[in-house]
């Protein structure tokens, strides 16, 4: 690879695994994990999870079994695992926002203080099994460089316009709570100023009655 391709494929490189989180937690019995990953409208996503056998070699105790559940931003659910040891889901987000992977592990007498538990998802472009696609289309190095620098390009391009969008809307949100914090204060300012002359009104009059003016 020549020395102008390189820096673009660690780029590329970079750029993936930024989206793909790969991890291992402890789960207590009784408690619930939720997992949260930021995903905009249309973006691929992908994820897989599994239990770690406290015993190798063995099948894994009904103890150690979890619910799975993935939600996303208004409730909607993309994947649900009841008493299972392991899962994969796999859908287009319909929705931009906060979606969840929740883990829990009911609290029974023969469950399991904590479970060890791995868990993997990607997004946008690293959700894509570009090994599948090496092997399936047969093609050169080169063009499959391109290939996830183009589509990584397309993914930064998409999440620019979203990130302008967020930005937009901040700002709407920024004007219209500057334009209540003026209403407020202009408000505020006609309020003191009539009580002011209300108390002045009235100590005037009282002055007057009291033959003091």
């Amino acid at each position: 690879m020549s020395d102008s391709v390189r820096p673009l494929a660690l780029l590329t490189l970079a750029l993936v695994c930024s989206v793909a989180n790969s991890m291992r937690f402890e789960l207590q019995s009784g408690h619930t994990k939720c997992i949260s990953e930021d995903i905009k409208t249309n973006a691929m996503s992908v994820g897989k999870y599994s239990v770690v056998n406290p015993n190798e070699g063995y099948p894994i105790p009904d103890s150690h079994r979890i619910l799975v559940k993935v939600t996303s931003p208004y409730g909607n659910n993309y994947h649900y695992g009841d008493h299972v040891d392991s899962g994969n889901y796999a859908f287009t987000a319909a929705e931009a926002g906060d979606y969840a992977a929740c883990f829990w592990i009911p609290e029974s007498r023969d469950a399991p203080s904590t479970v060890t538990v791995e868990f993997e998802w990607r997004t946008g472009v690293a959700a894509n099994d570009w090994s599948k696609v090496a092997k399936k289309g047969q093609i050169e190095v080169m063009e499959f460089e391109l290939k996830k620098l183009y589509d990584t390009v397309l993914s930064i391009h998409d999440e620019m316009f979203y990130l302008r969008e967020r930005e937009e809307e901040m700002q709407d949100l920024n004007k219209a709570t500057n334009s209540k914090m003026f209403t407020f204060s202009f408000l505020s300012i006609v309020v003191c100023l009539s009580v002011a002359g209300l108390q002045l009104w009235h100590l005037k009059t009282f002055f007057e009655r009291k033959k003091l003016l």
